[in-house]
């Protein structure tokens, strides 16, 4: 399938290469994301993979009360806006209501729907009726065949711009493990399958309150995912995990993103 069919605008669709959803967790500040979508754009049109910016303008699913939110929905949006415009690339940003669906659609190109929120039927409507594409993220809690019930809230829309993410099922209370069947499963609805590679090495309900994780193992589950067949791939990076506010046990630093990128691309042209 050709990615610009779900995306429309994406660069490098024809290249048969897998598609990126990158970029850091949460819009900081005002001045971090654009050059981190600059140094990721620059090394995917090198690789000819089709990308799309990702982050979140608010973060609602956090562990503590006094977790970082967000700069602003409107200020962080704005920020979204200015690097999809600067550097003509798509979007793509986390939705909690139904309301932030219309919110966001004004300014991004793609819908995000949180795993802990797939099951949200007025969210997946009104992202549906949005007109934008909606990636939905498989629940923790869900088989991916189970998924084809989301697919068909967000038809009912009209809206077959849609995709489906896996990021993992929880594996006791502290831990998720990937099933790879479920890519292929989901791939049976006959829309894009992601795979979520940083949040499946989440492990979250840390007794601390702050999400722990293993970026250790990014290049295992990634070169795993292309092998088995991901339509795309989605990495949260940042230039220093250490000191992300949000979700830095699991990011990418950006700086080892190319090398990555290299060797999943190397994969890709071996199974097509």
């Amino acid at each position: 399938m050709n990615i610009s069919e779900f995306i429309p605008g994406i660069t490098n669709s024809g290249s048969n290469n897998f598609f990126l959803f990158a970029g850091p967790c949460v819009v900081e500040n005002e001045e971090m994301a654009l050059p981190i979508a600059l140094k990721i754009k620059a090394i995917c049109d090198t690789l000819e993979i089709p990308f799309v910016f990702k982050a979140s303008y608010r973060k609602a699913n956090r562990s503590k009360l006094d977790s970082f939110a967000g700069i602003g929905d409107e200020k962080a949006l704005n920020v979204l806006k200015d690097v999809k415009q600067e550097l003509n690339i798509p979007v793509v940003t986390d939705i909690h209501t139904a309301e932030e669906a219309f919110l966001a659609a004004k300014y991004v190109d793609v819908l995000q729907i949180p795993a802990f929120l797939c099951r949200q039927t007025d969210l997946l409507l009104a992202a549906g009726e949005s007109g934008k594409t909606v990636n939905i993220k498989k629940g923790q809690f869900l088989s991916g065949e189970s998924m084809k019930f989301a697919v068909d809230k967000v038809k009912s829309t009209g809206n077959n711009k849609i995709m489906l993410t896996e990021r993992g099922s929880m594996f006791g209370y502290g831990d998720l493990v990937v099933d790879y069947r479920n890519i292929a499963e989901m791939q049976k609805t006959n829309y894009p399958v992601v795979l979520d590679i940083t949040h499946s090495l989440q492990q979250p309900n840390q007794t601390a309150g702050v999400t722990g994780g293993k970026p250790e193992l990014i290049e295992l589950i990634a070169k795993a995912g292309i092998a088995a067949g991901a339509d795309g791939i989605f990495i949260e990076t940042h230039p220093n995990p250490s000191k992300a506010l949000s979700d830095g046990a699991n990011m990418l630093k950006l700086d080892m993103l190319e090398d990555l990128l290299e060797k999943l691309v190397k994969i890709r042209q071996a199974i097509i």
